[in-house]
């Protein structure tokens, strides 16, 4: 039995608020946010450069064989500015508001030059300034007690998480999307009853597949340049062969028929090299003289299939078993009536935070940055004046890109507002728009089940907060106390620990 014995005079009283207060010492209520852009600026962007990997012109010095650049070794330092005078110094948020400056970091990136296999020049330079997020690590307000932020301008109880821009506050609206790599099978008025999506996604790779199954019992794939293919073309391009194979692999007693279908078609198809000349005939490949097109064929299939799975030959085999798989969800649902997968389901969303939204704006400028030193330097070849990369690689234009999207709200993919200005009528409506979420969604289709609440809303989203309107339901907000996940899973981790526990390959 709990002791209900009243506690002696004069004893001190239990603090109730000591938990809460001891939690938002360490904690804020966006601080998933902050976590996020961490990650951004210390893993994503190193992977970004290693994407990279070499530039190669195709237009070179007539004297040189084989020239290269590499990019290597980002470092970014705490935001800076340069006076009118040259000299640098540190700056703080409420200098940036003041004097409507971007409140941003410079970079700095490791360039070598490697001409016949020697390396020939190595330098460091600057490629542009990065926006920085108030209160993350790379912020100078990051660590300062509370009367170091009084003494800089700053509000102690600001929970930071957004950005200055010309001296205005920006906040990064977090996107609620479908998470990737998952097959989503729904009911379609068109010619295919069924039709199956998923988006392969893998670093700079993010790849549509349509799985459908016409009237005729044929089902086909579409992706990238290839438009309703035979999907047994596909599968047997990549190297399985047998239909004994291909049926195991597929089909229990139900789907025989189904299936048996699909493999009658492909008749005149007894090796892979066939269904290789199939597949560049439907999907109208073009070659070199010098190459092929079985294989411009397989490096299509490489690059664009499934590529979460992988881009290099070795998967062939692994993405011809998946797509065996798929097949047998895809008749499962089709035919005997399985239910699809939940989409409203929480587990199948994914939140792209600040970071997250940041990663793809600087790999789709890190490749404009790549062509624009390509261009310039084969510019000067063709003149014969060149006589350094370090003269062609332009600071501004990484710089000037970002900027201009944080400013406007115009990001990758032509989508608007996910930069906006900070509402400040009062903390509480700062708080409640740093944590604000948007479904991809148009607001003025119907989609009623997406606008619902759903059960696994519960202790991640908040069930009130929703404007009235078309866009009810499809903006949200996060729940004041949720946590959101940044560590992505170690593959090679997480198999072996599968195959310690009895898994085996079946391929």
């Amino acid at each position: 039995m709990l002791d209900e014995r009243k506690p002696a005079a004069g004893a001190a009283k239990p603090d109730q608020n000591f938990l809460i207060r001891k939690y938002f010492e360490d904690h804020s209520l966006i601080e998933y946010n902050r976590k996020s852009f961490n990650n951004f600026i210390e893993n994503e962007i190193p992977k970004i450069i290693k994407e990279v990997g070499d530039i190669v012109p195709t237009v070179i010095p007539p004297d040189v064989n084989d020239f290269r650049i590499r990019f290597d070794n980002i470092r970014i330092e705490k935001p800076k500015i340069t006076e009118a005078d040259g000299s640098r110094k540190d700056v703080y948020p409420m200098e940036a508001r003041l004097r409507q400056l971007t409140y941003s970091a410079p970079m700095y990136l490791d360039v070598t030059v490697h001409i016949d296999g020697v390396q020939r020049e190595a330098f460091q330079t600057p490629i542009g300034k990065m926006p920085v997020m108030l209160k993350s690590k790379y912020c100078n307000l990051f660590g300062l007690s509370k009367e170091d932020l009084i003494k800089r301008g700053e509000d102690p109880y600001d929970p930071g998480g957004y950005f200055v821009l010309n001296g205005n506050e920006r906040a990064l609206i977090t996107v609620e999307d479908l998470v990737p790599n998952k097959m989503f099978v729904q009911e379609s008025n068109g010619p295919s009853r069924f039709t199956a999506k998923i988006f392969s996604h893998k670093d700079s790779y993010n790849i549509p597949h349509v799985i459908e199954q016409m009237r005729d019992g044929i089902i086909y794939i579409s992706f990238t340049r290839f438009k309703r293919v035979p999907i047994m073309y596909v599968i047997k391009a990549l190297g399985l062969i047998k239909d004994q194979d291909i049926m195991q692999l597929i089909c229990d007693e139900k789907m025989y028929d189904e299936v048996y279908i699909n493999l009658h078609d492909l008749k005149e198809i007894s090796t892979s090299e066939d269904a290789l000349n199939a597949l560049a005939a439907k999907g109208s490949i073009t070659v070199q003289p010098k190459e092929s097109k079985t294989d411009k064929t397989l490096e299509q299939l490489d690059q664009f299939l499934l590529p979460h799975i992988g881009i290099s030959a070795k998967e062939r085999a692994l993405k011809a078993y998946n797509l065996c798989k798929i097949i047998k969800k895809f008749l499962q649902i089709s035919k005997d009536g399985v239910q699809p997968a939940d989409k409203d389901h929480y587990k199948n969303k994914k939140l792209k935070l600040s970071g997250d939204l940041m990663a793809e704006l600087m790999r789709v400028n890190m490749k404009v940055l790549v062509n624009d030193v390509l261009y310039n330097f084969q510019r000067l070849v063709k003149r014969g004046k060149f006589q350094s990369v370090k003269t062609i690689i332009r600071d501004k234009l990484l710089t000037s890109r970002i900027k201009s999207a944080m400013a406007t709200g115009t990001w990758v993919g032509g989508r608007k507002g996910i930069s906006q200005n900070l509402d400040r009528i009062n903390f509480v409506a700062t708080t409640s728009h740093l944590a604000r979420v948007v479904s991809l969604l148009s607001a003025t289709q119907e989609n009623f089940e997406a606008r619902e609440l759903h059960c696994t809303h519960w202790g991640r989203l908040c069930p009130i907060e929703t404007p009235e309107g078309t866009p009810i339901g499809l903006r949200k907000n996060m729940a004041m106390l949720c946590e959101i996940t940044q560590e992505e899973v170690q593959e090679d981790k997480f198999r072996k620990s599968l195959e310690s526990l009895g898994l085996k390959k079946c391929i």
